[in-house]
């Protein structure tokens, strides 16, 4: 067996997507609207499925990291948008824990409620807020296969100090999930055929 290392190329449109942005996002809206803007960049310049999420310190609204749907373009089944989200802001804010002494109160703001791999994550990165738009249901109606996920997530989030605040423009998130189905966007749930 031959390793590889792993690497995860962000997508060359974000950097310059990024330029133009405030550096704070004050309302739960404004920071929706800005992760809706990046799911609809990400299916424009085809670098992955219609979902975005982004990181936020809950305390002032300053941006700390983006995340797009990098699943078919890096070829890896985990490059999901709060994945992405995470791992930027724990490389950016230099530590795992983005809950531990020290760290800004983290939000993840995130188009479509976290599937089961990316609720798992929530917890273990720290995050302390969940800000979500479209719904599971949202997704599911297009194929995308969400996972199995309690449906008492949201509870079971809370007991453990995260709060979470859903169907924040719900509408416009669904929208970008829709719009990427009728343009023929590939739906990439497991068991899928290599050539």
């Amino acid at each position: 067996m031959k390793s590889k290392s792993i690497h995860i190329e962000l997508p060359s449109w974000l950097q310059k997507y990024l330029i133009d942005v405030p550096e704070f996002f004050v309302t739960r809206e404004e920071r929706m609207r800005f992760a809706i803007g990046l799911s609809r960049k990400n299916i424009e310049y085809g670098t992955g499925g219609p979902f975005a999420a982004a990181v936020f310190d809950d305390n002032n609204g300053k941006l700390i990291a983006v995340g797009v749907n990098l699943v078919t373009s890096a070829g890896l089944s985990i490059a999901h948008a709060e994945m992405i989200a995470l791992m930027q802001a724990q490389l950016i804010l230099g530590c795992f824990d983005l809950g531990g002494t020290g760290m800004p109160r983290c939000e993840l703001v995130t188009t479509t409620a976290p599937c089961a791999m990316c609720l798992g994550a929530i917890p273990w990165s720290g995050i302390r807020s969940l800000v979500c738009g479209a719904r599971d249901e949202d997704a599911r109606i297009f194929g995308f296969d969400e996972g199995s996920k309690r449906t008492d997530w949201i509870s079971e989030l809370e007991i453990r100090g995260i709060n979470v605040v859903c169907d924040v423009l719900q509408d416009e998130a669904a929208a970008v999930i829709k719009d990427y189905n009728s343009k023929g966007g590939v739906l990439y749930n497991g068991r899928c055929e290599t050539k």
